[in-house]
């Protein structure tokens, strides 16, 4: 009774990652290197973002030329995505980069009496950029890793998959902003250079061998139309 309750929730999951039939089968070979917006991979990245744009627990510093006062060599990013600057006070910064927060924070010194402000915001610390590692890898954790990174070097950070790892279901979990992701890699097409070594995301969770996963989530992943990319789940 159990398994047949288990087989029923997942049949409306199936018909939505498969797109009740609409979606087009998997081609043999080298996977796409492309996203597809139909399938639900808006969010999948093949090459990392030239432009960082800052995030909640990121760590900047702010030199105002000439107002050593007013410089601020460590200052976080706060969970709500602000920082609390010296006469300017409370200012919202996630999403911008650091030369659009030096002209929003020289803008804002003008208001506030200061004549000709130079501002330069420097990234020092990109700690938001963290991305668990879980299964069969050596040494499981919470990592920070740097912008454009990719899946092999979180694999990497947890020194490397175990010898009995299964490397052919490795997930990559994703939130985005319509809800969990997750796309499936064979490990060792990546390692060979035959599958996408896709950029991390910071707060990705990576899952190296399926079999310490739920049993939903293993017929979910086993239910994915395609390896190395992105897909919506959506229930």
């Amino acid at each position: 009774m159990k398994r047949m309750k288990q087989a029923l929730l997942l049949l409306p999951l199936g018909c939505a990652i498969s797109a009740c039939g609409t979606m087009p089968p998997p081609a043999v070979g080298p996977t796409a290197t492309l996203p597809t917006p139909d399938m639900g991979q808006e969010a999948y990245e093949t090459e990392a973002d030239p432009i960082y744009r800052l995030r909640p627990a990121d760590m900047i510093s702010v030199l105002v030329y000439r107002e050593p006062e007013l410089s601020v060599e460590s200052v976080p990013v706060g969970l709500d995505g602000t920082i609390v600057f010296p006469v300017i006070g409370q200012i919202m910064v996630q999403g911008t980069t650091p030369g659009e927060l030096s002209s929003i924070i020289a803008d804002r010194l003008r208001v506030a009496g200061l004549k000709r402000p130079e501002v330069a915001v420097n990234l020092t610390d990109a700690a938001s950029h963290r991305v668990t590692v879980e299964g069969g890898v050596d040494d499981p954790g919470v990592f920070e890793f740097e912008p454009g990174d990719r899946l092999s070097s979180a694999i990497a950070l947890a020194n490397g998959p175990t010898r009995i790892a299964n490397l052919k279901q490795v997930a990559i979990f994703r939130r985005g902003e319509g809800g969990m992701m997750v796309a499936k890699f064979d490990y060792r097409a990546v390692s060979q250079g035959t599958m996408i070594d896709p950029v991390l995301e910071p707060g990705d969770r990576v899952v190296v061998g399926t079999s310490g996963l739920s049993q939903f989530w293993q017929d979910l992943l086993r239910a994915l139309p395609a390896f190395g990319l992105f897909t919506n789940v959506n229930w």
